[in-house]
């Protein structure tokens, strides 16, 4: 074997390598020094993450347009030239996603940090998040198509589907009705705000909140750590609850049923003193009445607010169990009482 024939394609690789390496080193140099300079921005620490995918297409690129001089696997030219350019597809494709990644995050970033509309942010994080989604699902199909034609069967059989591509096209849709229309409910629900990430939302009886929105089905994480995945047109065809639509601020009740002698006037003064001790009313209002009563009972409703619905939650908890402690401790007469009484005698029949 001549000499000439193992060091030229060795030192074409290699020199590909060290270029790569070294453009790699650059590159991470300049963006860390532009991320020091501009803290206003996280975009350029986001793009230190192209790195890897920066270093494969820049390598592949670079023994892809030698690899022919340099007579790598001469006997396997074809071969070696598809495998470098599919590789170098995937890296492109890969590099894309992280640019576009990167920029999206980085907007979205200085959006919340400038934002004090906490409802205005997960709109934009949930349109954010499904762009991203959508982006990568067009990267991905890009990249793929190309893949597939840079083999020759590939190219005479994409030809032959164009010219059928109505009939695929109408086959296509009646097959994919159901995947179609949870994508376009996706895009409806990231840009008709109907629901958002971190929306506080009750369906099908199920309390909990949006955790994660895709184009085709959404994740609801609820109070006891289960996760209910539903498909997003459910969200566009049928009735639910969204307790954060509007704003996350909320106001609850407290119902209790007791004696007919209870003071309510104290219970007021007593619901008040609770309240400007426990940290999560947030001071928007408050208020006892009597709601209903019944010949043995009267039931009495507490009205308290709240930030969002995780503070309501405990603050009902902890209003109930102090005022219920108080009665208990101060006016046990106004807990609930049956009153009973000895049953008369039953006046027995004369003797006949």
């Amino acid at each position: 074997m001549d000499m000439e024939t193992v060091l030229r394609p060795l030192a074409v690789i290699g020199g590909s390598v060290v270029i790569t390496l070294l453009a790699g080193w650059l590159l991470d140099l300049l963006l860390r020094r532009a991320d020091a300079r501009h803290s206003e921005t996280p975009l350029w620490g986001l793009l230190r993450r192209c790195r890897l995918p920066f270093q494969l297409t820049l390598c592949t690129s670079l023994v892809r347009g030698s690899y022919r001089q340099a007579r790598v696997l001469p006997d396997h030219a074809v071969g070696v030239g598809r495998a470098l350019t599919l590789i170098l597809i995937a890296g492109a494709a890969w590099l894309l996603v992280r640019i576009a990644t990167a920029a999206v995050d980085s907007m979205y970033a200085r959006y919340a940090a400038g934002s004090p509309d906490d409802a205005r942010v997960r709109r934009v994080r949930t349109q954010v998040t499904l762009i991203q989604r959508v982006v990568t699902a067009a990267v991905v199909v890009v990249a793929g198509a190309s893949m597939l034609l840079t083999f020759p069967p590939m190219r005479a059989f994409g030809a032959s589907m164009l010219a059928s591509a109505g009939v695929l096209g109408i086959v296509a849709g009646i097959a994919a009705q159901s995947s179609l229309s949870n994508l376009f409910a996706g895009l409806q629900i990231a840009f008709g705000d109907t629901v958002r990430i971190g929306d506080t939302v009750v369906v099908d009886g199920e309390w909990g909140k949006v955790e994660e929105i895709t184009l085709t089905f959404l994740v609801v994480r609820t109070w006891d750590e289960r996760r209910i995945t539903m498909p997003v047109s459910y969200f566009t065809s049928k009735p639910y609850e969204n307790w954060s639509r509007g704003g996350a601020q909320m106001t609850g009740t407290v119902f209790l049923h007791l004696d007919h002698s209870a003071p309510v006037p104290l219970m007021r003064e007593w619901l008040a003193d609770i309240l400007k001790e426990t940290p999560e009313w947030d001071g928007r209002g408050s208020g006892l009445v009597v709601t209903d009563t019944t010949p043995h009972t009267i039931q009495v409703r507490a009205t308290v607010t709240a930030k969002d619905a995780d503070d309501l939650w405990t603050l009902r908890c902890a209003v109930r169990e102090r005022l219920i402690a108080w009665l208990v401790e101060h006016h046990p007469y106004a807990l609930p009482r049956v009153t009973t009484e000895a049953a008369p005698d039953t006046p027995r029949p004369p003797a006949p």
